[in-house]
């Protein structure tokens, strides 16, 4: 059992049966009065983040959160597939609100990393940096580029991301999946 000074940020807990993650953390002492800590958490099973006060009397269980690797399939109708890639025949499907921004970046056959808490899956965790095929690019445009240019372009996934104008239709490029930033152009093969 967790008590209330030791959530750190990055501690998991369990509270009304749900995982949850402290975002942030800060001790309040006030004069004549108990100490409380003030979190901002999030919710790993629905995304929802809000703002709570932990007194001195609580007590708050450890979440046991597990990681698997497991390879994703294909997206059909706001529904994402994939398999164990030990078993090929235990495949699972997660929503897409779940997923929430990873599922911009994900490419069929890629290896990721699946949480789990009571043997169901709550979310995936995406490789930090992919490579992407960009497969609408509008053309450069000469100008005031002195700060240097950005343009919009899709990647192969269907999702826009901003790029330096020098970037071309089929060029590979390296994104962070985390920010969902322009990182470099990967080597073309």
């Amino acid at each position: 059992m967790l008590s209330y000074n030791e959530l750190k940020i990055g501690t998991l807990f369990i509270k009304d049966e749900d995982p949850w993650q402290v975002l942030e953390y800060s001790f309040v002492r006030m004069q004549q009065r108990k100490p409380v800590a003030q979190l901002k958490i999030k919710n790993l099973v629905s995304g929802k983040v809000v703002e709570y006060t932990a007194h001195q009397n609580d007590s708050f269980k450890e979440a046991d959160i597990e990681t698997a690797p497991v390879k994703f399939l294909y997206m059909h109708r706001d529904e994402y597939w994939f398999v164990d890639p030990k078993n090929l025949k235990d495949r699972f499907m997660i929503k897409e609100e779940l997923l929430g921004n990873a599922a911009k970046f994900l490419k069929p056959n890629t290896e990721v990393r699946a949480t789990k808490f009571d043997d169901r899956v709550i979310g995936v965790e995406l490789p930090v940096k992919m490579d992407f095929k960009v497969t609408e690019a509008p053309p450069a445009i000469k100008g005031n580029t002195a700060q240097g240019g950005t343009k919009l372009v899709t990647i192969e996934t269907g999702a826009k991301i901003n790029v330096p104008l020098f970037i071309n239709e089929d060029d590979v490029v390296r994104v962070n999946t985390e920010t969902g930033e322009y990182v470099e152009r990967a080597e073309k093969n």
